[in-house]
């Protein structure tokens, strides 16, 4: 079974925040948006889309028992902790964090002439009070052509560890390629397009900024009809 999101059903938030502004298109209930359709999927607790003004900087706040990912999609991505210290991401390349027992952080634009758009994803740990940890990855955009590129997998080797039952995979998908992925029992999809298309999914069209929420589900097929970039999260349904 697949259901569509379109883009118009994704809450749209938009706010001040430390030398500029935020837009966010928040997929899952989060901070004042709640919908009791959208409180998770599987282990995936959160999937915001956010675009930082240049120059903005999300200021530092805290964070406990959170496994998180953070993929660029366009600009400089920049996080700090409150030392200062962090790692700058370019479009394509991904970082993952385990919080465990808590920490301070940030997320900043990294350029002062350009917008920056991450996405960041929440997943349920699957142990606590861990200590703090951050690594990341650079991709370049062959790696992940017409195929899903494991980012973030227990399974995958080169690709980054999490304390989840997930996995974060990344695709640009040229016109009028195609491209599968299989699911296992018990697992779960959730499409991202994060730019270009439509596509299609198991023949259903899928436009930019839409999503696919895919559950018992064996197979997904997936075709352009123009370039487009995707983000693919894979979850063990509870």
């Amino acid at each position: 079974m697949i259901a569509i999101r379109s883009p118009d059903t994704i809450y749209q938030a938009h706010g001040e925040i430390e030398n500029g502004t935020f837009h966010g298109r928040w997929h899952f209930s989060f901070d004042e948006y709640y919908d009791p359709k959208y409180t998770h999927f599987g282990t995936l607790r959160v999937f915001n889309d956010d675009t930082l003004s240049p120059g903005a900087v999300w200021p530092l706040h805290p964070h406990r028992d959170n496994e998180v990912v953070t993929y660029c999609a366009e600009g400089e991505f920049r996080h700090a902790d409150e030392h200062g210290k962090g790692g700058i991401l370019r479009k394509g390349w991904v970082q993952h964090t385990t919080v465990g027992k808590g920490m301070w952080h940030s997320e900043l634009n990294n350029l002062p002439d350009k917008p920056m758009r991450f996405i960041q994803m929440w997943f349920f740990p699957s142990k606590h009070g861990l200590e703090p940890s951050v690594e990341q990855k650079a991709v370049e955009k062959p790696e992940r052509t017409n195929r899903f590129l494991p980012l973030v997998s227990n399974t995958h080797p080169g690709a980054l560890r999490i304390v989840s039952d997930a996995a974060v995979y990344s695709c640009f998908l040229e016109a009028g390629k195609k491209v599968d992925f299989q699911l296992e029992e018990g697992r779960g999809a959730y499409l991202y397009v994060l730019e270009g298309g439509p596509v299609e999914v198991n023949g259903e069209p899928v436009p930019a900024l839409g999503a696919v929420m895919a559950e018992r589900e064996r197979e997904l097929r997936v075709g352009a009809e123009k370039d487009a970039e995707l983000l693919l999260v894979e979850v063990h349904l509870v």
